[in-house]
């Protein structure tokens, strides 16, 4: 790979210093500038700065780390933008590869992984660093783990009677309103509400209704 011309933008010097170090120190990287923020970023390479891969912050003044990935990504499609901030939540994550970021990294990331970030992202890939990779699949799990299953009515033994009261209570109809529709007596269709709310071991008739729409039974 020949040497990759990296351009830093981030706006504390303690860390920037300390990213210019470590890529320094690398054979095939060389930082040609550091800068505070994203308008400094876009003077330079107005100016004919030659660069392969913009390293940025988010969080900057005047030109903030999203604006520049828009910017770059619209009038220089050939550098590649790899994001390195604090900020992990979904939607800068999000935002900053529909910009048109490569990579995205949390500032405690190990050196051996951002120097592997950066040569991914030069041989044309995408990069999520390994905690909000795992933040996410962990998401996921729990997503799923909550996820209702939608069950089949003759799994909880529902008669077409049930099902029909069922329907009615969770278009909010009273008990004496659904007597009425059904030609039932109230007492006939307070007896049907309780073996509904039995048979799904919901504790009212909210809960039921909670249960019958997560599940299916009604929409």
């Amino acid at each position: 790979m020949a040497e990759v011309k990296i351009l830093l933008a981030e706006d504390h010097l303690v860390v920037r210093n300390g990213i210019k170090l470590l890529l320094d120190s690398q054979q095939d990287f060389q930082v040609i500038g550091d800068v505070n923020n994203g308008r400094e970023v876009l003077d330079l390479l107005d100016n004919g700065l030659a660069v392969d891969v913009i390293i940025t912050d988010i969080g900057m003044q005047e030109v903030d780390g999203l604006q520049l990935i828009r910017e770059v990504s619209e009038r220089y499609p050939h550098i590649k933008i790899l994001v390195l901030t604090m900020l992990d939540c979904d939607q800068h994550v999000a935002r900053a590869f529909e910009y048109g970021a490569k990579g995205y990294l949390i500032k405690n990331v190990g050196a051996e992984e951002m120097l592997f970030a950066i040569q991914h992202v030069m041989r044309g890939g995408r990069y999520l660093c390994e905690e909000l990779s795992m933040g996410f699949i962990e998401k996921a799990i729990v997503r799923n783990n909550n996820q209702p299953v939608n069950l089949d009515p003759t799994e909880l033994d529902l008669t077409s009677r049930e099902l029909e009261v069922l329907e009615l209570l969770g278009e909010g109809y009273t008990n004496l309103e659904i007597s009425k529709k059904l030609f039932l007596s109230k007492r006939t269709v307070e007896g049907h509400r309780q073996n509904l709310i039995d048979k799904t071991k919901s504790k009212n008739t909210p809960a039921l209704i909670k249960f019958a729409v997560q599940n299916g039974l009604i929409h």
